[in-house]
């Protein structure tokens, strides 16, 4: 008897379809990129499909074989039913990036409907891209507390700050959480951070336009302020770890290191020295400088994670950039001979 009896003996089983929703995005691309090196079957939505953005998904490797675009919408439950026929899992990235707060609703709603399309298509499995942003924004936390996963932003103060973006996180999170429970999907949570590293899209995404305002001296000055940060390939492993690893679920807070700003502007000084980097912070009050807090991402490791240093990933989005024509070029001076 063959070791498997119900596969087609000699003949290999056909490779796992999934979706990634927000599949032309800076994270939602590198998750397309990691699926198609691992082998699978993936079908990637977009509002427009078409539209020159969503290109460079195409260009992928292994994309000619295994990947398809679809139209879709997260507020149009019927075009995300449609776009998770036949598939075993699902990749939600897709979400709002504003601070709107009419954008919440969007954020919410679109989660439960991607969940309640899951179930009705028969999906086993979910992976949500969430942010540490819901878990982080906590003025009564401990400076000696760790950030894990059981860390949880506080809901009122992000509201009375306007900080409607973790309020957007935070219950789109919760909701996914609540919608799995009923439904019976399995979920797993990734809560990456500031994500760093060279991009697969054309556009210049949030993370990088930052880190080039620093290289290039346009932003005057940095805050008395820390904060965390991630590589991007890092943040697709991750989602593909918490997909793949038996017993896997809940939340990973995808968290590579966390550093004043003063000491990313001097990675960023170190690296390129050519370019008139950002050198002065706007804290004239002489306060003292912020300090790093700390936090815990043992659950990625356990799952077989490793990290990228920060220096390399911002080295690769600084080559990136000059190479899609965000950066110019500028070639380091000769040291001169003393």
């Amino acid at each position: 008897m063959p070791p498997f009896p119900d596969a087609n003996y000699g003949e290999p089983p056909p490779p796992q379809l999934v979706c990634v929703t927000g599949a032309g995005s800076f994270i939602g691309s590198w998750v397309v990129n990691e699926l198609l090196l691992r082998g699978y079957r993936v079908r990637g939505t977009a509002r427009d499909p078409g539209d020159s953005k969503n290109a460079h998904l195409l260009e992928l490797q292994g994309a000619e074989e295994k990947l398809s675009l679809c139209r879709a919408d997260i507020m149009d439950p019927e075009s995300l039913r449609s776009a998770f026929s036949g598939c075993h899992g699902v990749f939600h990235v897709a979400s709002p990036m504003s601070n709107d707060p009419e954008l919440l609703a969007v954020a919410v709603d679109g989660t439960r409907n991607v969940m309640n399309a899951a179930a009705d298509e028969g999906v086993c499995r979910v992976v949500l891209t969430s942010s540490y942003a819901a878990a982080h924004m906590d003025p009564n936390r401990s400076p000696d507390a760790v950030l894990d996963e059981t860390c949880w932003s506080d809901y009122t103060f992000c509201k009375q700050t306007d900080n409607w973006y973790c309020c957007a996180k935070m219950m789109a999170e919760i909701t996914a959480t609540e919608e799995a429970a009923k439904l019976g999907l399995q979920l797993a949570v990734v809560l990456p951070c500031i994500t760093m590293g060279p991009m697969l899209q054309q556009a210049l995404n949030f993370s990088n336009l930052h880190i080039r305002r620093y290289l290039m001296g346009t932003k005057k000055t940095y805050p008395n302020a820390v904060a965390a940060y991630v590589d991007v390939r890092d943040v697709a492993r991750a989602h593909v770890l918490a997909y793949e690893r038996p017993g896997a679920g809940g939340r990973y807070l995808c968290v590579g290191a966390v550093l004043h700003r003063a000491q990313l502007v001097g990675m960023i000084k170190e690296l390129f020295p050519q370019y008139p980097v950002t050198a002065k912070c706007d804290d004239e009050d002489g306060k003292p400088m912020a300090r790093p807090y700390k936090f815990s991402n043992q659950r990625l490791k356990d799952l077989g994670l490793e990290f990228t240093p920060l220096e390399k990933s911002l080295y690769e989005a600084v080559i990136c950039m000059q190479n899609k024509g965000h950066v110019p070029i500028i070639a380091k001076q000769p040291r001169a001979n003393l």
